[in-house]
């Protein structure tokens, strides 16, 4: 006898509607572009604006003299080393863990995994403090400081990291927020933090109105207090219920598992901006042989390479929700065509301002310096250089997707080779008397290696839980 499914009927046996569909989150069910597109368009102004901080920085820096700018450029591998690992490598690896939480359902997980997050922040920023304050100098000469250039690099340097623990716990509760799908809030506070920072460093870097010029130790501390200032607006926004995930710091108890979930993706994602700003510092050593211009004239062009590579970070932070939540519901297929997007859409928006500016360097280099002799370098690099940057866009996207999705050796280890590849290559360059045309192009073809290694990594990297087969089962057992 074949059963016959019911039809639900109300109380005069009337045919009740059918149920209404789950509501599903839009990161899961959306259309991809249009989602991600939305997600990352806070993220491009406001990191935009940080970049405007860049050039303003830049800009007053240079009214402090050629020596200044200089050493701006030396300490720069180290402001971003802190900026990435802080904001790109365990932020996105926060917003993975609590985006994979959510993606399963599971609230809860996601509250506590954000109270173990912030402990980790504050944990590296104390490190990263401690370490610059007591090592920074011996850092600095090794990259090729000296003189004046090595005083001015040290006092940034000083009170900056100084205060490393604000930056660090700064971006660590952004990459809370940005799990939960949120990127209005974050963009929000690092679009107030950059109007801040200029008007802060400036004003204090070179004693505008009643305050004395303080030189590089201002424009670090207007740093600091713009980072302050948007902590306490972040704190009050997550401890206050807003958010879609609070902290859960009353009560906690230290679970190792929710460090792991994090760490195991944070710890090893730091290795890529690790390894990317000691691949910056050997090429500023590399460079710094060639004199002062030379450097200053590589620092401007290096700053739109920041400029762009945020525009790239603006497409891979906003996919690493998107993918967290497909990857927490088990939808690995549509998690790999969200990477994929991700990746063409940076390296279209980061290659077509790039090109326009190789063919028209004065558009960039005009903004900080009327040296002859800076502006001739600058105009070189980025005509050599600025062509391949979209290859740089498409190998930040590759590594933030990978994130999301909780496997990041692969863009990691890319990185690992485009490190060997600048090294090996630039020491042959240095032994054989090499002009810095040479290192400008090595610079150049280490951007492709490294987009294509990335590329390849998510192609063969499995995401996603591993197929087991059932167990097969006797159909009989014999007792004995």
């Amino acid at each position: 006898m074949t059963d016959i499914a019911e039809i639900p009927v109300d109380e005069q046996e009337r045919p009740l509607p059918p149920p209404p569909r789950p509501v599903r989150s839009a990161l899961i069910d959306g259309p991809i572009l249009r989602t991600l597109l939305g997600l990352a368009w806070p993220n491009v102004v406001a990191l935009s604006a940080g970049t405007c901080v860049v050039i303003a920085e830049t800009s007053y820096i240079g009214r402090l003299g050629v020596e200044a700018l200089a050493a701006m450029a030396l300490v720069f591998p180290t402001v971003i080393l802190t900026m990435t690992m802080s904001g790109g490598a365990m932020g996105g690896a926060v917003a993975s863990a609590i985006a994979r939480a959510l993606g399963a359902g599971d609230r809860e997980r996601a509250g506590t995994l954000a109270a173990h997050a912030l402990l980790i922040g504050i944990t590296f920023g104390l490190v990263f403090m401690l370490g610059m304050l007591i090592f920074g100098p011996q850092v600095l000469t090794m990259l090729g400081g000296r003189g004046n250039v090595l005083t001015h690099a040290i006092a940034y340097t000083q009170v900056f990291f100084g205060g490393a623990v604000l930056p660090w716990l700064l971006n660590t509760m952004a990459g809370v927020l940005r799990g939960t799908g949120n990127m209005k809030l974050p963009s929000l506070l690092i679009l107030n933090s950059a109007v801040w920072q200029i008007v802060l460093g400036g004003t204090l870097g070179l004693g505008l109105g009643p305050f004395p010029q303080l030189g590089m130790r201002g424009v670090a501390a207007g740093a600091l207090i713009a980072y302050s200032m948007n902590i306490c607006v972040m704190g009050w926004y997550l401890f206050s219920g807003r958010a879609r995930v609070v902290p859960k710091l009353r009560g906690l108890r230290i679970r190792w598992a929710m460090f792991f979930d994090i760490l195991k993706v944070g710890a090893i994602a730091c290795f890529s901006p690790l390894q990317s700003v000691l691949t910056i510092s050997i090429f500023t050593h590399m460079l710094a042989k060639f004199g002062t211009a030379i450097l200053a004239g590589y620092g401007i062009g290096a700053r739109l390479e920041f400029l762009l590579t945020s525009i790239a970070f603006s497409f891979g932070i906003a996919s690493v929700p998107m993918i967290g939540m497909a990857v927490g519901a088990g939808r690995i297929g549509r998690a790999r065509r969200i990477a994929w997007i991700a990746g063409a859409s940076a390296f279209v928006a980061v290659g077509a301002p790039a090109c326009l500016v190789a063919l028209f360097p004065d558009l960039w280099v005009n903004i900080f310096t009327d040296s002859a002799t800076v502006r001739a370098t600058s105009h070189q690099y980025l005509s050599t250089v600025a062509p391949f940057y979209a290859f740089f866009g498409l190998a930040t996207t590759m590594y933030f997707s990978s994130q999301g999705a909780a496997i990041v050796i692969g863009p990691v280890l890319a990185q690992t080779a485009r490190l060997i590849y600048i090294a090996t290559c630039g020491w042959w360059l240095s032994t054989h008397d090499a002009a810095a045309q040479n290192f400008f192009w090595l610079a150049a073809n280490s951007m492709v290696v490294l987009g294509l290694l990335s590329c390849s990594s998510v192609v063969l990297t499995r995401w996603g839980p591993r197929e087991t087969k059932p167990a097969v089962r006797p159909l009989l057992s014999v007792v004995d």
